[in-house]
């Protein structure tokens, strides 16, 4: 079997870095390039004008012009022009007759013979020429004027050059130093290539993209998955992304990727997280009537918040849960009043035995066996639905753990059994209100707190009232208790009790009245229609 060799993979960082590095080294060969076309161009129109100026003030030199009169003119100008040629850098400086014959030359052999080139442009047209051409001394840039007497005729031609290899010297002189200057950008560009390509792989946790791409897929597939309403919102309280339960949860509250969150509730929970940086769990929210729980947490960068993550649950879908629950607590409050109370008179008729109180030990016992099988007999026969009547019976219990004495009216009856939803979402809102009278009893006048209750079905309405001997409701708080938050407790998760029985009767289309109770306390009504 032939071994299967694993083909090498490129790393981002290394990718990034050939990448850049390739951009930076075609830049600066594209810049080299372009700035030696532009140095020939330059140079050789520079050297092309400079050999013109030295042209032409050779044939203005009063002495060259006079010493053509001369027999032998050569041996005035050859000095004058060799040390012009001297001044000026040039490689020769030539004048010559009208017939074309050197009276100067850098190569004093040369002079008497005619020009190497043509001097028609100066003779014929009269005018000055630069031009690239070849001559004795080898291929250069030239220059050639006419010479003017002081009669106005022309006498001669002005030549001067520089040869191109001296000019190619030069322009390769130019060049070595661009690219000289040049390897220092380049070997910036490789050093900030090397550390862009590094900072970005540390923003990326040193993953790959494909290995990024992954991450991003399971993080989708992960939230979709999610039973749970889940979204996330940045600092601006945007939403950035949320999992299908969450459109179908939320879609009715116009809730959606990109939208701004304006909810005071959940404005407020998303602010307290920001600030606190830490999670915020199990928090009740109202939604246009609808009741959900709420857990919020932050999302750390550095420790600072870049966003926060919301799950949202709605109750709606943890009802049978909560039956199931509100059934199980109200059997464990039962037994735990029950095992409380039943201790206490245990003990008590335990010492009666030993004290040889026999006859007021059986009075005890017969007496409790005789409250307990009233009040049982009388839930059984005047509260047909089972639920009510477990939730009475277990604020009965409760009443007695707490010392507050909790009386049923005898004349209340309910022959209605509500269907399984609305006797759900009514057993709480009677047990929060309960509790509260009863809380309010027992905080003023201790042992002595009383809550009376009664209720009725008769006619097209199921009403209960319940009254307590506590310190009332003011009639300017009579609407603001029953918003969120609200409590007159500083300790414990309160403030959210009548809320939820507000939000409950809202739900069965009912009402609650507050009103001053004959026991000195408050008087809530509850009212909801039959169907």
């Amino acid at each position: 079997m032939g071994v299967t060799r694993k083909r090498k993979h490129i790393t981002l960082l290394t990718q990034l870095t050939i990448l850049i590095v390739i951009v930076i080294c075609t830049s600066a060969l594209l810049i080299i390039v372009l700035f030696s076309t532009m140095l020939d161009d330059i140079v050789e129109s520079y050297m092309g004008e400079q050999a013109m100026t030295v042209a032409k003030l050779t044939a203005q030199n009063e002495d060259i012009i006079k010493a053509f009169e001369d027999k032998q003119p050569s041996v005035a100008i050859q000095p004058i022009a060799e040390e012009i040629r001297h001044i000026s850098g040039a490689d020769y400086v030539v004048v010559a007759n009208e017939k074309g014959l050197r009276y100067s030359n850098p190569n004093p052999e040369n002079i008497g013979e005619p020009t190497a080139t043509s001097n028609d442009a100066v003779f014929k047209e009269h005018r000055s020429i630069i031009y690239r051409g070849e001559g004795v001394s080898g291929p250069a840039i030239k220059a050639k004027t006419p010479i003017w007497n002081e009669e106005g005729d022309l006498i001669g031609v002005s030549s001067v050059g520089f040869l191109i290899n001296r000019i190619e010297a030069q322009v390769f002189d130019y060049r070595r130093h661009i690219i000289q200057l040049s390897i220092i950008p380049l070997f910036l560009g490789i050093a900030g290539a090397v550390m862009i390509a590094r900072r970005m792989k540390k923003l990326t946790f040193g993953l790959e993209p494909e290995e990024i791409s992954y991450l991003f897929q399971e993080k989708e597939a992960t939230l979709e998955s999610i039973l749970d309403a889940t979204i996330t919102v940045n600092n601006e309280k945007k939403i950035t992304s949320m999992n299908r339960r969450a459109r179908e949860l939320l879609g009715d509250h116009q809730l959606s990727v990109e939208t701004i969150i304006n909810q005071h509730q959940l404005t407020t929970y998303i602010d307290q997280v920001i600030s606190t940086k830490q999670s915020a769990n199990n928090k009740k929210l109202l939604l246009d009537q609808q009741f959900y729980v709420l857990d919020a947490s932050p999302i750390l960068k550095q420790d600072e918040v870049g966003g926060v993550v919301l799950t949202i649950r709605s109750v709606s879908e943890i009802e049978q849960l909560t039956e199931e629950f509100s059934k199980i607590k109200n059997f464990s409050e039962n037994m735990r009043a029950q095992n409380h109370e039943f201790l206490n008179k245990l003990n008590t008729i335990y010492g009666l035995l030993v004290l040889q109180e026999y006859d007021r030990a059986i009075n005890i016992v017969s007496s409790e066996v005789s409250d307990r099988q009233d009040v049982i007999s009388f839930l059984m026969s005047s509260v047909r639905d089972p639920l009510i009547a477990a939730c009475l019976l277990g604020k009965v219990n409760r009443a007695k753990e707490l010392q507050v004495q909790l009386v049923i009216d005898p004349g209340s009856h309910m022959s209605s059994e509500l269907e399984m939803s609305k006797s759900n979402q009514f057993v709480p809102i009677i047990g929060n209100v309960i509790d509260n009278a009863m809380e309010a009893a027992r905080k003023k006048n201790r042992s002595e707190g009383r809550v009376n209750v009664s209720f009725t079905d008769l006619g097209k309405e199921i009403v209960f009232d319940i009254e307590d001997n506590g310190a009332g409701v003011p009639e300017k708080m009579a609407e603001e208790i029953f918003q969120e938050g609200f409590t007159t407790k500083s300790e414990g998760d309160h403030g959210i009790g009548l809320a939820i029985a507000k939000s409950a009767l809202n739900s069965l289309n009912g009402q609650i009245y507050v009103a001053k109770s004959e026991l000195g306390g408050a008087r809530f009504t509850i009212v909801i229609p039959q169907e």
